[in-house]
């Protein structure tokens, strides 16, 4: 069988959503993972979709493209921008739409076809779960509907991961620049330019540490899921930093480290204070 149906308990449900640095979730719809690569010999993988809610849910399954902003947003587009390159014609996935019932999970699989000839690079289009709402039946409208005009705002969400092939070896280096400190009100902002050349994306976790003069060593930021997709050349990236009240950021340096989530060096830059 290549379609799974589980039925996990309610605590289980809990603890996977509580405890899983893989998942991504929204409304009542857990994801996991929250990403796909392709990078080696692989032909198929799995991606769990969770019901957390107490009603019964129908998800629509489709293939969107993206374009990453410098800011780290995301822009739908139809054309691949210069050096940007779709998945769509090298994934198969089925199936295309599923009905969950209340904690009830299922396994929607995702197949690499047609990559024989792939130039080297990286591919990268994104799966949509949309929310089909529930219609309502026309006899089903109550009095005051029926004797004026009734208007019912309803939100439908969707949500998307990326899918990412990628093909040949990585020439992609991480440099970090236009480090700056500034104050918000009662808050410290830092601010930086995560730069990356080559040909595949980066995506891992942005950590801060403030070194004082003694050399310790105190974490005052961290950020995960951390991405700069191709064909960005650059991202702009601000944080707010914590525990600052504990540590005098007048003195000393601070050091900036972007690792992935396995933990290999991305890029790390030191600033000094004054």
């Amino acid at each position: 069988m290549i379609l799974k149906l589980l039925q996990p308990t309610s605590a289980f449900l809990l603890i996977l959503f509580l405890f899983s640095s893989t998942g991504f979730a929204q409304g009542d719809l857990m994801i996991m993972p929250k990403r796909l690569v392709f990078d080696g010999t692989q032909r198929s993988q799995e991606i769990n979709l969770i019901n957390t809610g107490s009603d019964s849910a129908t998800y629509a399954i489709s293939i969107v493209q993206y374009k990453m902003t410098e800011k780290g947003n995301f822009e739908e587009v139809t054309e691949p921008e210069e050096d940007q390159r779709f998945a769509t014609d090298y994934l198969r996935y089925y199936p295309r739409q599923v009905v969950l019932g209340p904690k009830e999970a299922q396994t929607v699989r995702i197949q690499l076809t047609r990559t024989g000839n792939l130039e080297q690079g990286e591919y990268r289009s994104h799966l949509y779960f949309r929310a089909i709402e529930k219609q309502t039946a026309l006899g089903e409208l109550n009095s005051e509907q029926a004797d004026g005009i009734s208007i019912n705002i309803k939100t439908v969400f969707g949500i998307s991961i990326p899918v990412i092939i990628r093909e040949g070896s990585s020439t992609t280096s991480i440099e970090l620049s236009g480090i700056e400190l500034n104050k918000e009100e009662e808050e410290i902002i830092l601010s930086l330019i995560i730069n990356r050349t080559g040909n595949m994306s980066v995506y891992g976790e942005l950590s801060v540490e403030h070194i004082s003069p003694d050399g310790t060593n105190t974490e005052i930021g961290k950020v995960r899921g951390m991405a700069v997709y191709t064909p960005n050349t650059k991202r702009d990236f601000s944080m707010k930093l914590q525990n600052v009240e504990l540590i005098d950021l007048t003195k000393g340096k601070l050091n900036i480290i972007y690792k992935t989530e396995e933990g290999k060096l991305l890029g790390e830059a030191k600033f000094d204070l004054k």
